[in-house]
């Protein structure tokens, strides 16, 4: 399968799964065996989602992406254990960053519901004209793209993260906190702009918020 067709929902998937690690192997640029050249899209999506796993506490190493050709198997196999040991190196998956099961798992499912919103944005806003590696990883690794990551993606996701526990239960601003790791005047904000889109509702009597029915 070209890893052009590696979607954001597999890789997530598999940490939503308990995958302490990801890996992806592509052909090297270039030499793609398609048209659509997918080591360059791989290569978009790779940069993209360790930022997305970055933002809600995941060590983004835990994600990689190599290129080595059908006739470099022993490469592919110093590169799998050289992976292989930086995973032992960080420990189980959420244990090794310091993230509760319940807040990594909420956290995980919230990025996965804004996918087909970032697959967008990525498309309109984060293209890379030029098919070049050192292109992309400059674009990527650059002040204008964390500055439009920013802009577009970590405010909804710190809104989808919450409306994605309130979905389950009403629960108080410091229950949230606590849960994703926001602090108490960010939820208050955020949830103050979803309650004017009547998305939430408050229970004053029992101090807790709620999903709108």
């Amino acid at each position: 399968m070209c890893t052009g067709r590696i979607d954001l929902a597999f890789i997530l998937r598999a940490f939503s799964n308990g995958a302490d690690g990801v890996f992806i192997g592509g052909c090297w640029p270039g030499e793609c065996h398609y048209i659509t050249e997918g080591n360059y899209l791989a290569l978009s999506g790779m940069h993209l989602c360790r930022k997305l796993l970055e933002l809600v506490g995941v060590n983004p190493e835990r994600l990689r992406l190599d290129w080595i050709s059908a006739s470099e198997g022993n490469r592919f196999a110093e590169v799998l254990n050289d992976f292989s040991k930086k995973l032992k190196e960080l420990g189980p998956l959420g244990k090794g960053e310091g993230v509760s099961e319940k807040g990594l798992k909420s956290k995980l499912e919230a990025v996965t519901k804004l996918i087909p919103y970032i697959k967008l944005v990525e498309r309109e806003r984060m293209r890379v004209p030029v098919k070049s590696e050192g292109e992309y990883n400059k674009f990527f690794t650059s002040d204008e793209f964390d500055r439009l990551f920013k802009e577009l993606i970590v405010e909804k996701l710190e809104i989808s993260q919450i409306m994605n526990l309130l979905r389950e239960k009403p629960r108080s601003t410091g229950e949230i906190s606590e849960i994703l790791g926001i602090s108490p005047s960010e939820i208050s904000r955020y949830v103050n702009d979803s309650a004017r889109q009547g998305l939430v509702r408050f229970d004053e009597r029992q101090n807790l918020i709620a999903a709108a029915m």
